[in-house]
Formats: structure tokens, C-alpha cells, sequence
């Protein structure tokens, strides 16, 4: 019985995703699990599940790529590739007409330019600083006392946005506190922060350019409040995985079938 299934593993700060795709780069299942404090058993558990919902015994897998910040401490991986390499083949794969991809992680955020050959030209990466990730939206969502998910819903909802002058999550989430004991209404403390965080990518945007369609990958993607701020900025509309998630395991997975 022949080995051609292939597997990709991404070890992100918040959560881990696991891909499985054949031969012919077909996804038969994937996985998301918390990451926590373990990233090799985070990595065991979503390999584990994402082979059970393929119906797929692990000696099937000719190949693992592990990518993410965690991508050491995948024990059964064959090779560990950057996250950057990773999701431009993770985008290229669900939509090849993309040469740009925003990529908002939950520590941190990428620009990345695809060439016409699928090849990485050039990228911008933000590692240094939470602010303009999921982290900093997780971290405002606590203080405001608001589910995270309802974050993006909330700023699509404001009339306007209270200006928020900090980038830094710290000086950010001082000046949240002082514009809620200012009496500023909640929704509109929310838009300024989903602005302060787009104005962020878009700096990282005009280093790289914007080349033809854009695609966003990453947990933020599924923030509609951060998407729509991004359109306004693009004057597009924003390519979309329908689990935004998976794409850099995605793409370490069409790598290993490579």
C-alpha cells in the first residue's frame, strides 16, 4: 500500500493546525487546536486528529513539513519550512490568481508577495510586537469585558471611531482604560482600535506594494470589522479561505507532497 498522503503542521502561538492532502493536493481534513504551553503535543494532538477525520493510520503519511514559531518542536516532522514560504504556497493553492497575502496571526502579522510562479518575492514581517494580531485583539476584548468573536460585529456597528494614538498593546490597553472612564461609547473605542490595527498592516502593506488580488489568511480573517477596514483601504475585496486558519498548513502540506 503505497504512502501518498502527505502532512502539514502549523505550531502558531495561540492555536495549531494540522492539514492532510493526497497526491494530487486534494485537502481530505484538517484540525485547529489550542496550542497551550506544550507545542509538541499540540502538534501530536491536531497530526492525531486530523488523521482520524481522514479515516488514515499515521504510516500512510509519506511526508510531514512543520511551520509556525513552534515548527521545532514537531518531533515527527521530515522537514520545518518558514511560515512565510508556507503561506504563500498555502494561498497560491486555493487561489491562484492571488499575488499578495495579508497574513494576521495571533502574534504576528506578514505581508508577503507572490510571483507568478508561485515563488516568494518579497515580505514584510511584524514579529516584535503584538500590536496589529489577534493577541492585541484578545487582550482589548478581556479589558472591555466583550467576547472576542463580537469584537468585529461591534466596530462595523459604530458610528465612528475614538482615535487610539498607542499602537503598543501595553499603552494601548492604559489608553482603553482611560477613554472608557472618559464615557466614550464601547462600539466606538472598538472601531478605533480595529483602525489602529489596519492603519498598522497597511504600513507593512506600502513596504511590500499591493500586486494584483489580495488574500488574508490567519484567526483575524475572521473578523469582519478588521476585513471591511482593510477593503475600504484596498479598494478590493479580500480573498478568504472559509477556515482562514489552515492556509500555512495548508501550504506546508502541499510542500511535503512536492
Amino acid at each position: 500500500m503505497p504512502n501518498d498522503y502527505f502532512a502539514g503542521i502549523d505550531v502558531g502561538s495561540l492555536s495549531t493546525e494540522a492539514v492532510i492532502v493526497d497526491s494530487n493536493k486534494h485537502l481530505l481534513s484538517y484540525s485547529i487546536v489550542n496550542t497551550g504551553i506544550n507545542s509538541s503535543a499540540a502538534a501530536e494532538e491536531a497530526l492525531s486528529e486530523a488523521l482520524q477525520k481522514a479515516e488514515l493510520p499515521r504510516n500512510r503519511i509519506a511526508k510531514i513539513i512543520a511551520t509556525g514559531y513552534g515548527r521545532a518542536a514537531v518531533g515527527a516532522a521530515h522537514k520545518r519550512m518558514t511560515e512565510i514560504t508556507c503561506h504563500a504556497a498555502g494561498a497560491q493553492q486555493l487561489f491562484p490568481e492571488v499575488r499578495t497575502v495579508i497574513d494576521i496571526g495571533g502574534q504576528d502579522s506578514k505581508v508577503i508577495h507572490i510571483g507568478q510562479d508561485g515563488q516568494l518575492v518579497d515580505f514584510a514581517m511584524n514579529d516584535k510586537c503584538a500590536a496589529g494580531t489577534g493577541r492585541f485583539l484578545e487582550i482589548m476584548a478581556k479589558r472591555l469585558e466583550v467576547k472576542l468573536e463580537k469584537l468585529g460585529d461591534l466596530a462595523l456597528l459604530a458610528e465612528k471611531a475614538v482615535s487610539i494614538s498607542n499602537t503598543c498593546t501595553v499603552f494601548a490597553e492604559s489608553e482603553v482604560v482611560s477613554l472608557v472612564a472618559q464615557n466614550h461609547p464601547i462600539d466606538e473605542i472598538i472601531r478605533g482600535l480595529h483602525v489602529a490595527i489596519v492603519n498598522r498592516i497597511w504600513n507593512q502593506v506600502q513596504t511590500v506594494g499591493v500586486h494584483g488580488q489580495v488574500a488574508l489568511t490567519g484567526g483575524v480573517a475572521l473578523n469582519r470589522g478588521v476585513v471591511n477596514l482593510l477593503e475600504e483601504k484596498l479598494e478590493q475585496t479580500l480573498e478568504i479561505y472559509s477556515e482562514p486558519q489552515i492556509v500555512g498548513a495548508l501550504g506546508a502540506a502541499i510542500l511535503a507532497s512536492k
